[in-house]
């Protein structure tokens, strides 16, 4: 069975990466949602919403390279732990991972064979209209998600495939998100070794 792959989603607040995942995942059996590690935090369930890690213990996967990308936020931390998604993927499951730009860059750096995708609004315009809609944040929160939308647009070149997601057209990205991985399988890097032997007979 071959392997499944990491991808990797971004995209600012407003974006519709929850809704498109939810999309995604709940009509193909072949992803999964990476849990994310942190330090104990009370009233969640280990390896439901987190798995937990003493803070000395998430400092030592830092350092052995056993966490795909991390940051520390309000004294605690959070990050991706590797084995997780190893073993995940040698499952043969395709792992999907919901972070920011920057912790993308740092899961690009230490798993070079990931995916990254990046979701975004048609607009700004667009944007501003979702944030605003939620009717759950202030004018200052909403022109501050606003800046940093502009700022992490702005890195999107980094990212493999860039897709819009339209006013209602969450079905159609989460589309768009499978036929990436697809190709992606089709990749002659990653499944020339294997298609050649099969048809070598070797």
């Amino acid at each position: 069975m071959p392997n499944g792959l990491l991808i990797v989603v971004s995209g600012p607040a407003g974006s519709g990466k929850g809704t498109v995942l939810a999309e995604l995942l709940g009509k193909n059996d072949g992803f999964c949602y990476s849990v994310s590690a942190t330090t104990p935090r009370p009233g969640e369930r280990d390896g439901v919403n987190y798995f937990f890690l003493t803070r000395a213990e998430f400092e030592k996967r830092i350092a052995e390279g056993r966490m795909l990308e991390h940051t520390e936020y309000v004294g605690n931390y959070y990050g991706t732990p590797r084995d997780y998604v190893d073993a995940s993927l040698s499952s043969g499951r395709h792992v999907v991972l919901e972070i920011e730009v920057d912790g993308a860059a740092q899961v690009k750096r230490l798993f070079p064979s990931a995916v990254l995708v990046f979701l975004c609004p048609p607009d700004l315009r667009t944007l501003e209209a979702r944030l605003r809609g939620r009717n759950t944040e202030t004018e200052e929160v909403i022109a501050r998600r606003l800046r940093k939308a502009k700022e992490e647009i702005a890195r999107a070149a980094a990212y493999d495939y860039i897709i819009v997601n339209e006013d209602g057209g969450a079905a159609q990205a989460a589309q768009a998100l499978l036929s990436v991985v697809q190709a992606e399988q089709l990749r002659a890097g990653r499944c020339a070794d294997e298609r050649i032997r099969a048809f070598l007979g070797a």
